[in-house]
């Protein structure tokens, strides 16, 4: 919660800096006018526009740092308080009011935390699972090849080229799914290779590349271990799972 604070007061801050600057930016008036002419508020009627796109920058990423930990604010007693500091009158509550409670909420925020961690561990073991008992199977199938770290693999096409090692970059395409067969990443779909170090990948891709030669197209069968583990990937590739991709290798870069 004190980075969740940190933001809100950086982001106020900017705001205010932004607001200072629009201030100092101002083309300078006239010196002098003409009896009975008034200014033309030209800045004030400018000015409901400008302070509502301040306002939703901030209230935007407020919103969505607090919906990403699951707080839903008194938006009445959120901005009283904005309201308040603007209009320079003293708070509300007393400092010490203020301070149990944000402890009490960061006790709440700790518990539910740890309650979500302990969910997304579970769920992460059910994948896991499910990806021991799909290798198991896949592992039998003719032509599955099982490596000493679980990594299994198919030859779809052999090449006659060099292998590559450790220290080579390699040109390949791929097309990479999850067990249910969803598309989570393809340069085959992208249309365009890609180039990358050997040792820059997941493990179950540095090992099955040096399996492979130049001219070759290979699917790999990778358990979570040798991916992306307990953490998972993005949006798309959650913990524990196994993924399957196929690999065709285009050529070696030294």
């Amino acid at each position: 919660m004190k980075a969740t604070l940190r933001l809100v007061c950086a982001t106020l801050a900017v705001a205010s800096s932004l607001s200072a600057q629009t201030e100092s930016t101002k083309p300078a008036e006239k010196a002098a006018k003409p009896a009975g002419e008034t200014a033309a508020p030209a800045a004030s009627a400018s000015m409901d526009k400008v302070s509502y796109f301040i306002g939703s920058q901030i209230g935007g990423n407020i919103a969505n740092n607090f919906k990403q930990q699951g707080v839903e604010i008194d938006l009445d007693s959120f901005l009283g308080a904005v309201r308040d500091q603007f209009e320079g009158k003293p708070s509300k509550y007393k400092p010490e009011e203020l301070e149990a409670a944000m402890k009490e909420f960061e006790k709440v925020m700790q518990g539910k935390q740890a309650e979500m961690q302990a969910k997304q561990a579970a769920k992460a073991g059910e994948i896991k699972a499910a990806g021991a008992k799909f290798l198991a199977e896949n592992g039998k199938k003719e032509g599955v090849k099982t490596t000493a770290s679980g990594l299994q693999y198919e030859v779809l096409k052999q090449g006659d080229g060099a292998k590559p090692v450790p220290t080579d970059k390699v040109n390949v395409h791929y097309h990479g799914t999850l067990l249910s067969g969803k598309v989570f990443d393809s340069s085959v779909d992208r249309g365009e290779p890609i180039t990358f170090g050997v040792q820059e990948v997941i493990k179950g891709w540095t090992e099955g590349l040096q399996l492979m030669s130049v001219g070759s197209k290979f699917k790999f069968y990778i358990p979570s271990d040798l991916a992306y583990g307990d953490n998972g990937a993005g949006a798309d590739i959650g913990p524990g799972e196994t993924l399957v991709f196929e690999v065709e290798l285009l050529k070696i870069e030294k």
